[in-house]
C-alpha cells in the first residue's frame, strides 16, 4: 500500500481505509474528488434551480450519500467511486429539474436589467454538448470510460492511470486515454450529426 497522501494511493485503498474508520483517508479522498465532481456538477443544474442549489451543495450531498452508502459499495476498479458519484449527482440534477417544474413560474424581469451571462442559446449548445459527452460516455467500454474520468474529470496523470487500471505501461495508458477520447469525440459528432 502507498503511504498515506500519496498521489498513487488508490481510490479503493481509500474506502478500505475509510470504512476502517480512518478519518484522514476520508479527508484525503476528499480532496481528491472534490474539485473533479464540482466541475463536472459546473452549469448542469437547471437555470431556475440554481437560486435554491448550488453546485458545491450539490456535490457535498452527493459526497455524503456515497459515504452513507460506502459500506455496499464495491470498489473494484479506480474509476468507479467516480462514476457513482457521477451518477448520485446527475440523479440529484433530475431531482432538482423535477422539483423546479411543480414551482410556479417566477415573473421575467425587465429589458433594462438584462443578463450578463451566456444567452439562452449559449446555454443550450453547451447542454446539448454536455449530454452527448455523457452519452457517449456511457457507450464506452468500463475500461475507457474509467480512463477518460480518470484523465479528463480526474487530471490523473498517465502513469496514475496504467496504475489505477493495472495497465503494463505508462505508454498503454496514454494509447487508451487517446483511443477512447478519439472514440468519444466520434460518437459524440455522430449524435450531433443525428440531431441535425
Amino acid at each position: 500500500m502507498d503511504p498515506p497522501g500519496s498521489p498513487l494511493e488508490t481510490t479503493a485503498s481509500l474506502l478500505s481505509l475509510i470504512r476502517g474508520g480512518d478519518r484522514s483517508a476520508r479527508d484525503r479522498l476528499l480532496s481528491r474528488i472534490y474539485r473533479p465532481l464540482t466541475r463536472f456538477a459546473h452549469g448542469r443544474i437547471p437555470t431556475r434551480a440554481r437560486d435554491l442549489t448550488d453546485t458545491e451543495d450539490l456535490v457535498q450531498v452527493a459526497i455524503l450519500r456515497a459515504l452513507d452508502h460506502i459500506e455496499g459499495f464495491d470498489s473494484r476498479r479506480e474509476g468507479a467511486f467516480l462514476g457513482y458519484l457521477r451518477s448520485i449527482i446527475l440523479n440529484l440534477i433530475r431531482d432538482e429539474a423535477r422539483r423546479v417544474k411543480r414551482r410556479p413560474e417566477q415573473e421575467e424581469l425587465g429589458e433594462a436589467l438584462a443578463s450578463c451571462g451566456p444567452s439562452p442559446l449559449e446555454e443550450a449548445v453547451g447542454r446539448d454538448a454536455m449530454d452527448r459527452y455523457d452519452a457517449a460516455l456511457a457507450r464506452l467500454r468500463t475500461e475507457q470510460r474509467e480512463a477518460v474520468m480518470l484523465r479528463v474529470e480526474m487530471g490523473y496523470t498517465y502513469a496514475q492511470i496504467a496504475g489505477a487500471l493495472e495497465l503494463a505501461s505508462t505508454d498503454s495508458a496514454r494509447m487508451m486515454v487517446t483511443r477512447a477520447i478519439v472514440r468519444l469525440c466520434q460518437m459524440m459528432k455522430s449524435q450531433e450529426s443525428k440531431g441535425d
